[in-house]
């Protein structure tokens, strides 16, 4: 795959994948399977193993590895896979290479969440998984953007960087990065599809998504009217989804995967619990909102 044609499906919607686990708390690649046929099938342009939405900072380094090798083995070249690299630098050297020779094709660099991370350091970081990534593309996965418009402009100046994932609810700061950036970037949705519409409004392309393991449909129906400038559409669509993104909002966040299996695990395709510091299980009023949704969407049958 050419370099353009990964940052093409940039542009789309980018899944990110739960990470599957057996009873005893054993990942198990399996569990996988249909939720990649279904994304696919939806039309999803690109998935992503090692994000947030996976629990990547919940697994071990083998757990990731092993997360990328099943991915692109399952995958098979239907649509791109992103790897997501992080932590030390060290580590995030070692998943850029396992990545690379896994299949991936592209790598999302997570930004670092040290206490003492400088914004001249973050560059250091990104220069140094460039290096090991044998020419793969980068992503960089921002959520703090109190790094400033100058490191932000030097990050994306970095060989091997094609986009950015923005993970900020900063509009504002989104459409003043883009002016001072390469006008190669791929400017990504990274607060999921209830951003989508206002980041696109300042330039932004295509999103990322944690519905499509349960919903991938709903999120390629937003992308398709956003792509066509049908905000009220894409309002609208946003709108009949929202109630799932608010129980993932809750708990400081920390309902965000936790509301995600536990659908899958209501729909069929249990993947086993989050694992701490997430939140595990659902509270009775927050199992109940979510089931009576996937009801309401035709996910699941009534069960009345």
């Amino acid at each position: 795959m050419s370099r353009h044609d990964f940052q093409k499906a940039l542009t789309g919607v980018s899944g990110i994948l739960v990470a599957p686990f057996d009873r005893e708390d054993e990942f198990n690649p399996k569990k996988l399977e249909p939720i990649i046929d279904r994304a696919i099938n939806a039309g999803t342009h690109s998935l992503v193993a090692n994000g947030n939405t996976g629990e990547f900072y919940g697994l071990t380094i083998e757990e990731a590895e092993n997360f990328v090798i099943s991915a692109a083995e399952w995958i098979a070249d239907r649509v791109p896979l992103t790897a997501g690299v992080g932590r030390s630098v060290r580590d995030a050297c070692h998943l850029a290479r396992a990545s690379v020779t896994a299949g991936a094709k592209g790598l999302m660099v997570h930004q670092p969440p040290d206490p003492f991370v400088s914004p001249r350091g973050y560059v250091e970081y990104v220069k140094r998984v460039s290096g090991a990534s044998n020419g793969l593309p980068l992503i960089l996965y921002l959520r703090n953007d109190q790094i400033g418009l100058d490191a932000i402009s030097e990050l994306c100046a970095i060989e091997n960087v094609v986009g950015v994932k923005w993970a900020t609810p900063n509009p504002t700061i989104l459409a003043k990065a883009i002016e001072s950036c390469p006008d190669h970037i791929i400017w990504v949705g990274g607060l999921a599809e209830l951003w989508a519409p206002p980041f696109y409004a300042v330039g932004a392309r295509g999103f990322t998504s944690g519905l499509i393991n349960v919903w991938p449909e709903r999120s390629v129906a937003i992308h398709n009217a956003l792509e066509f400038g049908d905000y009220p559409l894409s309002n609208t669509l946003v709108a009949g989804m929202s109630p799932f993104e608010e129980i993932r909002a809750e708990e400081m966040n920390g309902s965000n995967v936790t509301v995600v299996k536990a659908a899958l695990a209501m729909m069929g395709n249990d993947c086993g619990p989050t694992r701490p510091p997430s939140a595990w299980p659902l509270t009775s009023q927050q199992s109940s909102l979510l089931h009576n949704f996937l009801v309401q969407q035709g996910l699941v049958p009534s069960t009345v």
